[in-house]
């Protein structure tokens, strides 16, 4: 039987800062391998070899793809609570091992998965807001959210 999806969102990395920071570094590469790939000036007085020159290029495009490909999709039905970190961690959390379930807005904690703060595992990709849980065995965790209102009326709807 199909459940109903009371809540559904996907989150990105869509900030600005994070997007130029990453493209930035990814010009240094670029500009070793034109100049001494392309132009053979070597950089500098002991220049990179062009094998690392390559392997630093392929790392910097490696972690833009990671941060491309980076979401969170949350789902929520009248069953459960399911969402992914894409391509890490996919949990699936029956309302019924759910304690305390809340919207919170919380300090700072940085972007991706944070372990042991006093939320317990985190998982966020921007803001400040999520929906923070504590299990019955008393785990606790935090899923970032940017719609926040939208997900505190699920909660309530399915809660009361």
């Amino acid at each position: 039987m199909e459940q109903k999806i009371l809540f559904e969102e996907e989150q990105r990395f869509t900030q600005w800062y994070i997007w130029i920071l990453l493209l930035g570094l990814l010009c240094i590469p670029v500009y070793g391998i034109i100049q001494q790939l392309v132009l053979k000036q070597p950089i500098g007085d002991k220049p990179m070899s062009d094998l690392g020159l390559v392997i630093i290029l392929f790392t910097q495009l490696s972690l833009c793809l990671l941060f491309w490909i980076l979401k969170i999709k949350t789902t929520i039905s009248k069953e459960k609570i399911s969402f992914r970190f894409f391509p890490f961690v996919t949990k699936t959390i029956p309302w019924d091992e759910v304690e305390v379930a809340e919207i919170v807005k919380y300090r700072f904690v940085g972007y991706g998965i944070r372990i042991f703060t006093s939320y317990g595992t985190v998982y966020n990709i921007n803001g400040n807001k999520g929906m923070a849980l504590t299990l019955t065995n008393k785990k606790k965790l935090l899923i970032g959210t940017q719609k926040p209102y939208e997900l505190e009326d699920v909660i309530h709807s399915v809660l009361k």
